[in-house]
């Protein structure tokens, strides 16, 4: 069998810039920086947003297991996101839950950790926020006006694409052309741009716009791109080596991206490998909030007609199509990767629990090939993180243990244990069932304090439409569970 530092170096990436896989050579050999696009946080993560975070997660525990020391760099948006380059996402939910802009930041980060928590998605080395790098975001777009390559208008600033390309070729990434933008993505909406395509690198903040900072500019706030841009580069280097995200971030945000650190820092790229997931589809479409066709992990159950699934089924079913592939949310889909996890997980028990005493030294030709079977293992994971591919290869063997387990060598039990818990929870990051259990406990316990403060609040409606059997029943009800209400006078 290879060894580790060999395996490290068959590792090939599909880079998005160059449109072909590549072998992975990190730019310093023992060390890998890789800069992932986090949520905006104004509002749940859908199924569609957690398969990026658990495909990155399954290549920040490959590299680790690879050996090579990782800064993992994923960021919050928490504020400059710009709807139709006018309004901040952020700013419009404040006002839509009449909660502070920082409330809701809050309120939605703490859901997405927790989320990510129940799914067995490691934190990042650095997860910095954007409000917390104004300083370097003005300093950086200070640096592209110098430059030429952005210009201010009435206290906004943006970036200048048509002088940009007299030095650099724009759309490397995405194979856009800026003479096509305007049908495209962008709408003639601001009449103070010199050219439609040009971006907001900032924006002049209203009277009413409470997220703002005092800037050369006047009051205003950052764009979205400037800000990963700034936050990549103080934390990894003017060049490092993966920068991902999900298919719907490569235009317009990634190729802003490149177009910013290339003008700034008169680089090639900003990084040497580009990582892009692709959808997750509901109905056929893919998921969006704004449309209405998403789902989040607690719409499975209703979903699914009433069935539960715990989160390790969830992620098993995301790593079971590649990252780069299309895939659709079904219940069919869900239950027979439950199915398929469930034997696998049954086959390690089995081998945690095998006493191997009971096997025999024979020499037999038939025995299970245990070093090709970890080679094919690895040159899956390999080619791309081919998750399937590798969760292929664990369920062959796992067929093999559940039903005829005399075809692996005695010596070699000890081994495949090793090796199925190497890629079942520390590189497919699936949580072991005394902790998934615990975990789902939790999840449990959570629901059950929502629905109880969700009754209450119902009783209380009942209460003041003078509904007393319903109200009296629900009371009971609570009762029964050791809930205990006091009711004052409503009148």
């Amino acid at each position: 069998m290879d060894k580790i530092s060999d395996i490290k170096k068959n590792l090939k990436i599909y880079n998005s810039l160059t449109g072909k896989k590549e072998l992975f050579i990190p730019i310093n050999k023992d060390y890998v920086g890789i800069y992932v696009c986090g949520p905006t946080v104004y509002n749940h993560l859908h199924l569609g947003n957690c398969r990026t975070f658990i495909s990155f997660d399954l290549v920040f525990r490959y590299l680790k297991h690879l050996g090579y020391k990782v800064r993992y760099v994923r960021n919050i948006t928490d504020v400059g996101h710009l709807e139709s380059d006018l309004e901040d996402k952020i700013f419009k939910k404040s006002r839509l839950e009449g909660l502070e802009p920082m409330e809701i930041v809050q309120k939605y980060t703490l859901s997405f950790h927790n989320l990510l928590s129940i799914l067995n998605v490691q934190p990042p080395s650095i997860e910095p926020r954007a409000t917390g790098h104004i300083i370097e975001q003005i300093d950086m777009i200070q640096k592209l006006i110098k430059k030429k390559l952005a210009y201010e208008m009435n206290g906004s600033v943006y970036f200048n694409l048509k002088e940009y390309e007299k030095f650099y070729p724009y759309g490397i990434l995405s194979k856009n052309k800026t003479n096509q933008l305007v049908n495209k993505k962008f709408k003639i909406t601001i009449v103070e741009k010199k050219n439609p395509q040009d971006f907001s690198l900032w924006k002049k903040a209203s009277s009413n716009h409470i997220m703002s900072w005092n800037s050369p500019w006047g009051k205003g706030f950052p764009g979205w791109h400037i800000e990963c841009t700034v936050m990549s580069t103080k934390y990894l280097g003017e060049t490092f080596d993966i920068h991902g995200g999900g298919i719907d971030l490569k235009f317009p945000h990634h190729e802003c991206e490149l177009a910013q650190s290339i003008g700034a820092y008169n680089r090639k790229s900003l990084a040497h490998y580009w990582m892009h997931t692709n959808m997750l589809t509901l109905n056929g479409k893919k998921m969006s909030k704004s449309t209405g066709n998403s789902l989040g992990i607690n719409d499975i159950y209703s979903f699914c007609e009433k069935k539960s699934f715990s989160p390790n089924i969830f992620r098993f079913f995301i790593l079971k199509s590649h990252y780069r592939s299309v895939m659709n949310f079904t219940k069919k889909g869900l239950i027979h990767a439950e199915k398929e996890y469930t034997k696998i997980i049954e086959s390690i028990n089995i081998l945690e629990n095998f006493n191997s005493k009971t096997l025999k030294e024979k020499n037999n030709d038939n025995f299970f090939k245990i070093f090709f079977w970890i080679k094919k293992c690895y040159e899956s994971i390999n080619d791309d993180f081919n998750t399937p591919l590798l969760i292929s290869n664990l369920f062959k063997v796992s067929h093999i243990i559940r039903h005829n387990i005399n075809e692996i060598e005695k010596c070699h039990i000890n081994l495949l244990k090793k090796y199925m818990t190497h890629f079942v929870f520390d590189i497919l990051g699936l949580k072991k069932e005394e902790e998934q259990k615990t975990k789902s406990s939790s999840l449990s316990d959570n629901r059950l304090s929502i629905l109880i403060e969700r009754l209450i609040k119902f009783r209380m409606e009942a209460r003041k439409q003078k509904n007393w059997i319903l109200s009296d029943r629900i009371r009971k009800e609570l009762s029964h569970i050791g809930v205990k209400l006091h009711d004052e006078k409503l009148f």
